[in-house]
């Protein structure tokens, strides 16, 4: 199904209070993960937070801050110490599938994202089986 939103129109449509629903929604979940939340800072919480949430916002139609903090998102690069295998993936998409039912997003907006993290993810997977 082809989303009937512009990916640029999300942010206009949810605005920082639907990406910070969402986010937070996800971030609540990674501390107790065994597969994910070892991966993330113990000290660094609200920064990986704030990091998602303005790259999303920023991706999505809204003001360019993850731009003005961070530079290029360089995906690929920025995630490469970090274990990303199969597993890490579908847990990553379990958890913010979690996510989407906390927030409550219009089912337009989810129809972009949904799509849009499913491909990131995978493109992020940097290591192999085991």
């Amino acid at each position: 199904m082809t989303p009937t939103l512009p990916e640029d129109q999300v942010y206009a449509l949810i605005g920082d209070d639907g990406f910070r629903r969402l986010v937070h929604a996800f971030y609540r979940q990674i501390p107790n993960d065994d597969i994910l939340g070892p991966m993330y800072p113990a000290n660094d919480w609200e920064g990986a937070e704030s990091r998602l949430r303005n790259f999303l916002i920023f991706r999505f139609g809204g003001p360019p801050t993850y731009i003005e903090q961070r530079g290029h998102p360089r995906l690929g690069m920025r995630h490469m110490p970090f274990p990303i295998n199969k597993d890490a993936r579908e847990r990553w998409i379990q958890l913010m599938n979690n996510a989407f039912a906390e927030a409550a997003l219009p089912t337009e907006a989810e129809d972009v994202l949904r799509p849009f993290f499913e491909h990131v993810a995978t493109f992020l997977i940097n290591r192999k089986e085991s």
